[in-house]
């Protein structure tokens, strides 16, 4: 969570209109003294938006809690930082879901093209992997981050840390909590940015939902998504398979399907195949207390291929051996296949090729938030006018997870915390131009 500058552009692009984010100087910059903006949340669409508007002539202070910038983005880099995906728009934006019409301006304007030029801008290329996901080539967030510090630091942005947003005060006063006490500062405009309630440790708790909520914002809970699931194991299977990677298969879900790995755990199952479907999967526990879902453990063969591999003389074979040697399951796979149907399995080919490619498996709750990559819900769209600023509280604005949307991983996640960055930003730039501003000319603390 640190800041960064993106350049400008001259007009705002409607939905479906050609094109991308220019990576040129603001047209009109403003002439009169320089605006002092808050930035309260130091993740992506905080730094995003202190990088553009310090492009844009004003005079941005970063405020974070935690004692350091960008903790879920380095977290989130750990195992390769998935920055965009590479596929057609018109895909990309379905999905969102149903923000995607709220969220189509942003992405319209900073594209996951012009994503990938502002990060070759800092000196860290990117590929396009197989799976249609871009990451830079170093595949690690840190040394993006340092290059963006760097940029944000000759473009004079101002980073305080162990500032803790604890309200919204008269006139545009931000209250926060710091080491040293209590602080007061009333800038010219504010961008909050304080993100979703996964991972809290990292610095986003949801705490500010509350406050928002005090001041009359309409705000949807906050619920996990790209989350796992709990599944009531029994002892043997979850005492033997803890840990380990179901490497293929496909999950079924209410006719929708998707391919992928997952990960078994004490409690559950978890990793990307499950994360793929989340959303809908949260949703029917929430509506009907549990949710079933059919695993395919050999999605790569039709019924009848995998039938004629199970038609084979076993001689002495065990169960769990047949079904390695012939149908190539894992001991994982297998542990399943047994825990949704028993030790007796059928000897008939056809029967037990089904059993293999539909294996119920019931999940009985999500994981906790916290253990979730993302959350969904926030602010309804809305409360936000078109340049995200809030209705109720002219001259701040609002951008990232703290708004109601929710994506798949892939690169979803980030660019639309890019995205509506920047259009927060640049929608405080325009409000500044066209706003007389206040006493507070310095934006500095209250007496």
């Amino acid at each position: 969570m640190s800041k960064g500058g993106v350049a400008a552009v001259a007009q705002r692009r409607l939905c479906g209109q050609a094109g991308a984010l220019a990576m040129t100087p603001n047209p009109t910059p403003i002439s009169r003294p320089a605006p002092h903006v808050a930035v309260v949340g130091a993740g992506p669409a905080g730094l995003i938006a202190a990088e553009r508007l310090a492009s844009g002539g004003a005079r941005v202070t970063l405020y974070d809690r935690m004692p350091s910038v960008a903790r879920k983005f380095l977290m989130a880099g750990r195992g390769g930082l998935n920055l965009t995906h590479g596929e057609p728009l018109s895909r990309f934006l379905s999905r969102y879901g149903s923000a995607a019409l709220d969220l189509c301006p942003s992405i319209e304007r900073f594209t996951p093209d012009a994503m990938r030029a502002w990060c070759e801008g800092l000196g860290q290329p990117t590929f396009v992997g197989s799976s249609g996901r871009v990451f830079p080539t170093a595949m690690k967030a840190s040394p993006l981050l340092r290059a963006w510090l760097a940029r944000l630091g000759a473009l004079g942005v101002e980073i305080a840390t162990r500032h803790c947003w604890t309200g919204l005060g008269p006139e545009g006063t931000l209250a926060f909590d710091t080491p040293s006490g209590s602080v007061a500062i009333r800038p010219d405009a504010t961008i909050l940015a304080l993100g979703g309630a996964s991972w809290p440790r990292l610095g986003s708790d949801g705490a500010w939902t509350r406050v928002l909520g005090a001041e009359g914002v309409r705000v949807r809970p906050l619920r996990p998504a790209n989350v796992g699931f709990r599944v009531e194991w029994s002892e043997i299977f979850r005492t033997r398979h803890d840990g380990e990677p179901l490497k293929r298969a496909a999950l079924t879900f209410e006719g929708e399907t998707h391919r992928g790995e997952a990960t078994v755990t004490q409690g559950g199952l978890e990793g990307g195949l499950i994360y793929a479907a989340s959303g809908r999967l949260r949703d029917a526990v929430d509506r009907d207390g549990s949710a079933t879902i059919l695993l395919d453990l050999r999605p790569d063969l039709d019924l009848r291929a995998l039938t004629r591999l199970l038609d084979r003389p076993r001689a002495k074979q065990s169960t769990s051996t047949f079904l390695k040697k012939s149908a190539g399951l894992s001991g994982v796979a297998i542990g399943l296949v047994h825990e949704a149907h028993g030790l007796a399995l059928p000897q008939d080919p056809p029967r037990l090729a089904s059993l293999i490619k539909e294996v119920p498996v019931r999940l009985a709750g999500t994981m906790p938030i916290a253990r979730a990559i993302s959350s969904a819900g926030g602010i309804a769209f809305d409360e936000l006018d078109a340049h995200f600023m809030l209705r109720r509280r002219p001259g701040t604005f609002v951008a990232g997870e703290m708004l109601d949307w929710e994506a798949p991983t892939g690169g979803y996640l980030l660019q639309a915390c890019f995205a509506t960055g920047i259009a927060a930003a640049e929608g405080t730039l325009e409000w500044l131009a066209a706003t007389p501003r206040g006493a507070a000319e310095s934006g500095g603390a209250l007496e």
